[in-house]
């Protein structure tokens, strides 16, 4: 039973331990710029070892303070991504559970088609899912956790978007997520993404293309490749549409 009892205790404060790390790094990002992230890191350490080719095969980022960054990418990464940012306390329930419902019943028609596909001997396609992350828990997703897709994972992640909220302001969890946010194959954040694809500043993006660059957040990999998508297109001209209705913090 004493056994027992020191595991439990060895895990509580190993828990505990884990949260008060990541506050205390979260708390440094107020005056500290992050060097890099989780999920650069794994990135990084993918490219390296699985020799993914990423065109000219460089690690492409280059922090840009908050000033430097196109209020037109500002604008079009809110209104793509998270059009209550400025509102929100970095969760946002009610899209949490209309993505719910919706990833719910896309599943149930993939089910229907996927039988339907098999009685012909055609593969089905994977389902795609939607999230109702806002750009708070994204941030706390690339910054410190794992891409694991756990019932855990998304708990520490909601716990971290709390304690951003409370340790930084809404312009500085901007600042770091668009300096770090990936881009394409080693393209992480603004001024390196603005340079890959326009051969320009992340300061002087015009609406078009930041609106495009913001489309391309949920799968950039997969835009990067086909740049030519008639959903990329289509998408854009929506957010450009939306863009003057997005609140800047």
């Amino acid at each position: 039973m004493m056994a027992v009892l020191r595991w439990v205790l060895c895990l509580l404060f190993a828990a505990v331990a884990m949260q008060l790390f990541f506050i205390g790094r979260i708390a440094t990002m107020a005056v500290v710029d992050p060097q890099s992230t989780t999920f650069q890191r794994s990135e990084a350490w993918q490219l390296a070892t699985q020799g993914r080719d990423n065109g000219d095969k460089g690690w492409r980022q280059q922090w840009v303070p908050y000033s430097q960054i196109a209020d037109n990418l500002k604008r079009a990464v809110i209104a793509s991504e998270d059009s209550e940012f400025v509102y929100h306390n970095g969760v946002e329930w009610e899209a949490i559970e209309r993505a719910r419902q919706r990833n719910a019943r896309a599943e149930e028609i993939a089910a229907k088609r996927a039988a339907q596909m098999r009685a012909r001997g055609k593969e089905p396609r994977p389902v795609q899912m939607r999230g109702g992350s806002t750009i708070t828990q994204q941030l706390a997703k690339n910054l410190l956790l794992s891409g694991e897709r756990t019932l855990l994972r998304k708990g520490q992640e909601l716990l971290l978007s709390v304690a951003l909220e409370l340790l930084l302001d809404k312009q500085r969890i901007l600042e770091i997520y668009l300096n770090s946010v990936e881009w394409g194959e080693g393209v992480f954040g603004a001024e390196a993404a603005a340079q890959h694809y326009f051969k320009k500043p992340a300061s002087r993006l015009t609406a078009q293309e930041a609106a495009r660059l913001a489309v391309m957040l949920p799968s950039p990999k997969q835009f990067e490749r086909r740049p030519q998508s008639a959903y990329l297109s289509g998408r854009t001209a929506t957010i450009v549409a939306r863009m003057p209705a997005a609140e800047l913090p």
